[in-house]
């Protein structure tokens, strides 16, 4: 996928046109979003959902918030119908949000729509940005017809390389890379796990991996590497589900709070109804 070039630099801080800059003993926060299952008709529903109404809730709650973001990773299921109008519509209503504004495809994307339209700033497809002390790396899992994830030889390759830094680093991608302790959904986790725990394991720099597909929360650590999962900004999926289940929890996003140190905190904020 490309990567965007930062616009400019400052005392080491890669930043893009507008962001502001950051001493680096300052904690980066970043805003994560996942799941948005947009159409081109923001009337249409997903199980029972309106997925636009339920974005603009999730963004009325981060404008209004006291809690500012310095970037925003959005890591897939942008869309549901497979338009070009979904991703301008998704566009169009993510453009406001801190930058840069990294998008990464899901199962239910379609790359190379995502291409054509988050093409140019704030928006970069895929890559990395390096902030304060921190490296944060966007990998695209996206398998054509497939509802589980791999990540190709290609971006195994980026990942080992992004992850050989002197910075602490964020991997953020769509499927998880854990057991999440539901049956159907832990068939759908990351293909090529395996591969991808090689290179996070031999990494001493990497702090966390965060990912969605999964429309629930999770939190946990192993050998020092926290693995987050986000809500969906529509609905959830129940937790700990033989087979497909969906849970009556709000929308959510994630608050993600970097620190110099590398060490991170992060909180799950449910918005509930207007």
């Amino acid at each position: 996928m490309p990567q965007s070039t930062p616009r400019r630099y400052d005392r080491g801080i890669a930043l893009s046109e507008g962001q502001t800059i950051q001493q680096a003993n300052q904690p980066v926060r970043v805003l994560h979003l996942t799941d948005l299952h947009l159409f081109a008709d923001g009337e249409s529903e997903l199980r029972g959902t309106n997925t636009d109404r339920s974005l603009g809730r999730v963004l009325r709650h981060v404008a209004d918030s006291p809690w500012h973001a310095d970037s925003t990773l959005v890591t897939g299921d942008l869309i549901q119908d497979d338009t070009r109008a979904a991703y301008e519509r998704c566009r169009d209503k993510l453009a406001h949000l801190p930058a840069p504004i990294t998008v990464c495809p899901g199962n239910h994307d379609v790359p190379s729509l995502m291409e054509a339209v988050f093409d140019d700033q704030p928006f970069q497809l895929g890559g990395q940005v390096d902030v304060g002390n921190w490296r944060i790396v966007s990998l695209s899992t996206w398998v054509e017809k497939s509802a589980g994830g791999r990540l190709s030889d290609a971006e195994l390759q980026r990942l080992a390389d992004a992850v050989d830094t002197d910075r602490y680093v964020l991997v953020a991608l769509h499927h998880p890379t854990v057991d999440l302790g539901s049956r159907w959904l832990d068939a759908l986790k990351l293909a090529n796990r395996d591969s991808f725990d090689e290179i996070i394991k031999s990494a001493p720099s990497v702090r966390c991996v965060l990912f969605g597909h999964a429309h629930q929360a999770y939190d946990a650590t192993s050998d020092k590497v926290r693995y987050l999962c986000t809500p969906s900004t529509c609905r959830q999926f129940l937790p700990g589900s033989d087979a497909f289940a969906t849970d009556e929890q709000p929308p959510a996003y994630r608050r993600l709070e970097l620190q110099a140190n590398g060490e991170l905190s992060t909180s799950v904020q449910w918005v509930n109804n207007d």
